[in-house]
């Protein structure tokens, strides 16, 4: 176990240096090319990310034995989410320029990435969930998701690129829909029996359907899209095994079977989506509109 948690700090160590170096870069790039709004930006994530990753470095330069892994992983997760947040508003601002932006997506993924990667090569525990919590493991799920939602929503507006490179779209759709399922998944909806009070029925409702919080339904929302994109501009394509872990029934409800169905999938969450939004959160006038729109091109499509 010391050996294990000896490799842990290590290799944070290692992680948080290059991160310290690319936030040096991200900086420095920035230079004078950026708007006041975007100065804020940086100020506020990067130097954010910049303090977190100094703060590792005492942490890690201490007796590696006495280091708790959890909280040197929290930091280092923490400084990650800020720093690929400030870049991924860069992307979005500039509608994910053609020329780079899949080499840059693929290093953002590759980042928010690692940290599961850490905890899953050491072995540091049976369930790595405990060692990071469902909190960061459901914000790495989701800023994955969410980005190559926001690229696939681009990328479905270049009708060039479309007739050329329908199979990367495809590929792009599976990982950010698996993402996304996944970050529904992590935690297991809350039972309802005599054993469980709720003073607000509503609540109890949205608990007992996996749903946490309003991140939660967009994830139902923007796989759902996903998924109609796929159906869309990928339906000629052979099918293709995908694996998505559908070890606990969360919101997402993934207990579809290889290869992933577009339709299917869609279908299933996205009336679950409306069901939610049109029940519970009536009065919170959640839009349904676009929702129900996908759920009749997926019965016609059927049909």
């Amino acid at each position: 176990m010391a050996a294990a948690v000896s490799s842990v700090v290590r290799r944070v160590e290692e992680l948080g240096d290059l991160a310290q170096a690319h936030i040096q870069q991200l900086s420095e790039a920035a230079g004078e090319d950026v708007i006041l709004m975007f100065l804020f930006l940086i100020d506020h994530f990067l130097i954010r990310a910049s303090a977190a990753l100094e703060k590792l470095k005492l942490l890690c330069g201490e007796e590696k034995e006495c280091s708790n892994p959890s909280n040197l992983l929290e930091l280092y997760t923490q400084a990650i989410l800020d720093m690929t947040y400030f870049e991924e508003n860069k992307l979005v601002d500039e509608d994910f320029p053609e020329d780079s932006s899949s080499q840059k997506v693929k290093e953002l993924i590759s980042f928010l990435s690692e940290p599961e990667i850490l905890v899953k090569e050491n072995n540091m525990h049976p369930k790595h969930c405990n060692l990071l919590g469902d909190e960061l493991l459901e914000c790495l799920s989701w800023r994955r998701g969410a980005l190559l939602y926001m690229y696939c929503h681009s990328l479905t507006k270049r009708r060039e690129w479309l007739l050329r490179k329908s199979s990367l779209l495809k590929k792009y759709l599976l990982d950010g829909i698996s993402y996304l399922l996944q970050m529904l998944n992590y935690r297991c909806p809350i039972q309802l029996n005599e054993g469980v009070s709720f003073q607000d029925l509503d609540t109890a409702k949205l608990l007992s359907a996996g749903i946490f919080s309003d991140i939660h339904l967009l994830a139902m929302m923007y796989s759902g899209e996903m998924c109609y994109w796929g159906s869309k501009y990928c339906a000629d394509q052979q099918p293709e095994n995908h694996e998505v872990d559908t070890s606990v029934s969360g919101a997402g409800c993934t207990t579809y079977k290889e290869p992933l169905d577009f339709r299917e999938v869609g279908e299933k969450i996205l009336k679950k989506y409306v069901s939610v939004c049109e029940g519970p959160l009536k009065e919170q006038e959640w839009n349904t509109t676009n929702a129900k729109q996908i759920l009749n091109f997926f019965h016609h499509r059927c049909n």
